[in-house]
């Protein structure tokens, strides 16, 4: 039969794991409650006018807004409309839609002077079947960060269809999702010395944008989410 000393230290052994147990579900807890607190998708399109946008280098009689859906005609006016508030770590997710031969792009981390292809970065979007860019640079096409990443695989559907576009910042990493492919991953800092042509990959923060190329272009559910990084 056990002696009495190895009641106690069975006791002392149930006690030690129920202190293991209630520390794990203190840090189960605390995941928890850490990962309820991350923002949402928020829209910063409110799908029935420019609230929120401004035009620049010109009027934003180039752009309309039907039925939740943001349209660009290509016509002259603004060469780009931005965001009113900047954002600095943050996910992206719209929908697009470009006609044959179409040309636009979604502008990140830029400012408000200068060509935002170079004083920011641009994820491009185009047609990528159209004949008017076939002799294109793999850097030029869509999901790309224009002229400077190419993305690793063509996912694009044919002009005329709605796709996805998911871009996301933090920090100096810069991924990209096209049609819900993984098309770039970069750390953007680290291209900066080999492409002095765009200063924008060492910027930290900046406006969203969407591009008037000279074509029709349709943007629909743009949103954001925000994300804080901890310093430690």
């Amino acid at each position: 039969m056990p002696c009495a000393g190895f009641w106690i230290a069975l006791s002392q052994d149930r006690a030690k794991i129920r202190r293991v147990k209630l520390l794990l579900l203190g840090i189960l807890l605390s995941i928890t409650q850490t990962s309820a607190k991350t923002p949402e998708f928020k829209p910063i399109f409110n799908g029935k006018d420019l609230e929120g946008w401004e035009g620049i280098g010109g009027s934003t009689k180039n752009w309309e807004v039907k039925e939740g859906i943001l349209s660009c005609t290509g016509e002259a006016g603004s060469s780009w409309i931005a965001t009113k508030e900047k954002y600095t770590d943050f996910e992206l997710r719209l929908e697009f839609k470009i006609p044959k031969d179409g040309n636009s792009g979604v502008f990140i981390r830029v400012p408000k002077k200068g060509a935002p292809w170079i004083a920011g970065l641009e994820i491009q979007i185009l047609d990528d079947y159209g004949d008017k860019w076939k002799n294109l640079k793999p850097n030029q096409f869509t999901g790309s960060i224009y002229a400077v990443v190419a993305p690793s695989m063509r996912v694009t559907k044919k002009a005329g269809q709605w796709q996805t576009i998911r871009i996301r910042c933090i920090s100096s990493q810069c991924d990209v999702w096209v049609n819900n492919k993984h098309v770039v991953s970069e750390n953007i800092a680290a291209l900066a010395p080999t492409n002095p042509h765009v200063p924008g990959l060492k910027r930290k923060d900046g406006f969203i944008g969407l591009q008037n190329h000279s074509s029709p272009v349709h943007f629909r559910n743009i949103e954001i989410r925000p994300i804080n990084l901890q310093k430690g």
